[in-house]
């Protein structure tokens, strides 16, 4: 059986770029296929599958956050995203990460480091549990005494009470709540949250459940919702309902 080669995918507009990371990945073992803009991108992705996005931000036309908004949102929202950009400033690289972007990388940059991080990135998604269900947008997660708006991205109690929640929280919930009743180990969790916040997460995990766990008004020691399992990482407990936003 012949094994499989990773193919990535190159979206930037500057030919330099497209033409030294495209020589330097094929020479290291990967498929590659380069295209200059977001027009190119849809057209090749609506025939073809690949492994990973390497998507520019700073394009003309629909910039990459756009273009990254618009994946995880179609067919291609499993697929990993690795944004490029000339912008280092931390605003930018978390308003990446909260369009679904699973790594942020600031131009000019290494080679080796991009593939460093490619190969990081494909490693994290392919340590998921097979078969997990992505909730579609538009959509709220029922559960217990609380509503998830997976549109507005904040909490709803019985009472009708908005609960609101940063971004790092929402990722969380919405991992959660998108995989009850399944064991999840930190590593699990830092893939499904989509971080290059890696570094920053591995530690972070238990704080951000802990912050969980006050806005749900989930007692630590016997919590309902998001329990710890020794050892191995946490479940998220209670069963949900996907019901249909209000228009």
């Amino acid at each position: 059986m012949e094994a499989h080669t990773d193919h990535i995918l190159i979206v930037d507009d500057d030919r330099e770029i497209r033409e030294l990371v495209s020589t330097y990945l094929t020479k290291n073992g990967l498929r590659v296929t380069v295209v200059p803009d977001g027009r190119h991108m849809r057209s090749f992705l609506d025939v073809n599958s690949v492994d990973l996005i390497v998507l520019d931000v700073m394009m003309p036309g629909d910039d990459g956050l756009v273009l990254c908004r618009e994946l995880r949102a179609g067919k291609h929202k499993a697929t990993p995203v690795l944004m490029l950009t000339a912008r280092s400033d931390e605003t930018d690289r978390i308003i990446g990460l909260e369009m679904g972007a699973d790594d942020y990388l600031a131009k000019p940059f290494a080679a080796r480091e991009l593939l460093a991080r490619i190969k990081a990135v494909l490693r994290r998604t392919r340590m998921l549990p097979p078969n997990l269900q992505i909730t579609e947008a538009g959509q709220l997660l029922a559960f217990g005494d609380w509503q998830l708006d997976t549109t507005a991205r904040h909490l709803i109690d019985q009472d009708g009470v908005i609960v609101a929640l940063s971004g790092a929280e929402y990722r969380l919930l919405r991992v959660f709540v998108d995989h009850p009743q399944r064991v999840l180990n930190r590593d699990q969790l830092l893939s499904l949250t989509q971080g290059r916040e890696a570094e920053m997460f591995e530690r972070s995990i238990d704080l951000l459940v802990s912050r969980l766990r006050q806005h749900l008004r989930d007692d630590a020691r016997e919590p309902r919702y998001i329990k710890t399992v020794r050892s191995e990482g946490y479940v998220f407990s209670t069963p949900v309902e996907i019901r249909e936003a209000r228009q």
